[in-house]
């Protein structure tokens, strides 16, 4: 997607051109809500973010003069809770993707608040913006030589119970570790005796989970996952969503045109309204098996410390740790690192 260019002022005083995407993903490199959420009010305030390209190096600048709505990922957005009045009044259109997972006893997210403590801030989430808005994910589901499949869905059982009147959707993956370089090594690295999933474990665990979802109604989807599981009740993602979008935003006229939707009324007697959607936004820069839309991400990569030990987007916990502490000792700069 090229997205439009503007010309902004940056901290230096300096004229630059900045892209001034539409759609803000905060963020698949790191978790902008749990450690640089007072960053992002600010920067959001300022107007635009720097961001480093991961593949080139070269520096880009990010405008939000056009941001119409941004989509959050987080495994603990606690920190970002108290500027959920800003966001409500200046963001305005957002939603949440919310990873919980449960590898407290093995320590696989050594970095993250006891699992209780995550249960109490996504109701408290919940409760403040809307179920609507907090999408639960348990990503990635990961099997070891003493987590199997039914292991797994008594684990997403004990948070599904507690979660299923504060959330309406759940979105898993099951970890495909062979085709992450990054991920394989750190796995290897911890010395996790981990398992790739075959078929008939992806089948059986979809078989359990729809069981269990029989008690807490909750739409199901895969993230980024080739089976059909639709038999189970359960779809194929978009976690950058035109039609969760379109569901929670329909008002948001500029948004809507965006998204290229035509708003179809049946007849003249009917509150009920149809949406049309008439442009293709698929994301090509994701993932062949990704059903997202165009966004634009504004994290960075070894930047988070949630030392999980699965993580794509750190090539080791050290670095993450390292560039978050330099961050530190600059919070007020206009990127991550």
């Amino acid at each position: 997607m090229n997205w439009e260019k503007i010309e902004i002022v940056n901290d230096q005083g300096e004229c630059v051109n900045a892209q001034a995407p539409v759609i803000i993903s905060a963020s698949r490199s790191t978790d902008i809500p749990a450690f640089y959420a007072d960053w992002f009010v600010d920067r959001w305030k300022i107007g635009y973010v720097k961001w480093k390209n991961p593949f080139n190096s070269e520096y880009l600048y990010v405008s939000f003069q056009n941001a119409r709505a941004v989509v959050f990922w987080s495994k603990n957005p606690k920190p970002l809770l108290k500027h959920i009045g800003f966001l409500n009044e200046y963001v305005k259109n957002y939603y949440f993707q919310f990873t919980l997972n449960d590898y407290e006893k093995e320590g696989y997210e050594g970095n993250l608040p006891p699992l209780e403590s995550r249960l109490k801030t996504f109701k408290a989430l919940s409760s403040m913006i809307g179920k609507d808005k907090v999408i639960w994910r348990f990503d990635p589901m990961l099997l070891t030589q003493d987590i199997d499949v039914n292991e797994l869905l008594e684990r997403v059982k004990r948070i599904g119970d507690q979660l299923k009147d504060y959330t309406e959707k759940l979105v898993f993956s099951y970890a495909d570790i062979h085709i992450y370089r990054k991920v394989e090594s750190n796995l290897q690295k911890e010395q996790i005796d981990y398992k790739e999933f075959k078929e008939d474990d992806m089948i059986c665990f979809a078989r359990g989970l729809q069981e269990l979802n029989k008690n807490w109604g909750l739409e199901l989807a895969t993230c980024a996952e080739k089976i059909p599981l639709e038999q189970f009740g359960i779809q194929h993602n978009k976690c950058v969503d035109d039609d969760q979008l379109i569901k929670l935003f329909q008002n948001d006229r500029k948004l809507m045109d965006f998204l290229g939707v035509e708003v179809i009324q049946p007849d003249l007697f009917s509150e009920d309204l149809e949406f049309n959607k008439t442009r293709k936004l698929k994301d090509k820069g994701q993932r062949e098996l990704c059903g997202c839309i165009f966004s634009k991400d504004i994290g960075q990569y070894n930047t988070c410390p949630h030392e999980c030990v699965y993580c794509y987007a750190n090539t080791s916990k050290e670095k993450a740790i390292e560039n978050y502490k330099n961050f530190i000792k600059k919070p007020n700069t206009d990127m991550i690192i």
